[in-house]
């Protein structure tokens, strides 16, 4: 590593896709100079824009990532591709943010939302340098109930998500711009574990994963909607202590990468796009609970939901790395 995390060399792996063209662009946001992309062969030596520049597209094969000439490696690629990529860069040194599903909900590597529980990501350099980048859905719902739960515990969430197409990839926004209106759809485009698709299940199970609350009970209904970019989430919880919506949407409003909007402004995943933050709103009582509260969120899934958090991950390790290590 460099003389600063700003020097740190920096590996993108599944560069052209939707989130990877995104990371690209925060890292030059950011001022990281030293960065490499990699992608499939078919990619290879194509070239990507970034800052005021271009980068060379490299293929991702194990031997190049093994090299050790990377201190970071940021991975967009699908499930299979990072168990079969990501134990070649850690093992050439690099710390790796993995964003697909392959370690999140493994025992013994961290997932983590920085702003919820950005001290597991440390664990990760005493063992073997892998960190789980959580589902788009997961990231913001974590967001907004932490400090909640801080301040009346859970005791149990029930949550609906709206989730655009970039959620898919590329591929499907490119197909949603090419429909009329009149074919626009929902759709689950999940495959099915029994009554819940995976979608459902891999929300349950890393909300209850990034909170440490093995035991809360979690319902999600997940379904795709016709919208480019941004996720949204309409939230019914219980709470062990009562508190007001005036003063959840107090403790929000302190609360990092949350922005409570009040009525008559609400979130929509159109006034997300493109932002850092959680939008938070239509916070009010649920008459379903004695300590019952109930909210809605819109989130950009591709930036905070994928990208900008597995940087912010990033950075929180670059930065706990000694010097040259």
């Amino acid at each position: 590593m460099g003389s600063s995390p700003r020097d740190s060399r920096i590996g993108v792996i599944g560069a052209t896709g939707a989130v990877g063209t995104l990371t690209l662009a925060l890292l030059a946001e950011r001022g990281y100079q030293n960065v490499r992309v990699f992608a499939s062969a078919r990619s290879a030596g194509c070239e990507l824009p970034f800052g005021d520049g271009a980068l060379v597209v490299e293929e991702a094969t194990p031997e190049a990532l093994r090299a050790g000439d990377l201190d970071l490696c940021l991975f967009s690629v699908g499930t299979s591709r990072s168990k079969e990529l990501v134990p070649h860069a850690a093992a050439g040194g690099a710390i790796c943010i993995d964003k697909s599903s392959a370690y999140r909900l493994v025992d013994g590597y961290p997932l983590v939302v920085p702003e919820v529980n950005g001290e597991r990501a440390l664990e990760a350099l005493e063992r073997d340098r892998i960190v789980a980048n959580p589902n788009c859905c997961a990231i913001p719902l974590t967001t907004t109930l932490k400090p909640l739960h801080e301040a009346a515990g859970l005791k149990s969430v029930h949550v609906a998500t709206y989730q655009s197409v970039s959620g898919a990839g590329a591929k499907r926004m490119e197909a949603l711009r090419a429909e009329s209106p009149a074919e626009h759809n929902l759709t689950m485009d999940w495959s099915w574990e029994g009554d819940d698709s995976d979608e459902e299940s891999k929300l349950r199970q890393e909300t209850q994963k990034i909170l440490e609350l093995p035991e809360l009970p979690v319902a999600p209904t997940c379904v795709r909607v016709p919208v480019l970019v941004g996720h949204s989430e309409a939230i019914w919880i219980e709470l062990e202590n009562e508190l007001s919506p005036e003063r959840a949407a107090e403790i929000l409003r302190r609360s990092p990468s949350v922005q409570v909007l009040d009525l008559p402004e609400f979130p929509t995943p159109k006034d997300a796009a493109g932002g850092n933050e959680v939008l938070v709103g239509r916070i009010r009582r649920d008459p379903a609970f004695e300590n019952g509260l109930s909210l809605y969120l819109s989130c950009d899934n591709l930036r905070k939901g994928a990208a900008l958090n597995a940087l912010q991950i990033a950075e929180l390790l670059l930065a706990a790395q000694p010097v040259n290590a």
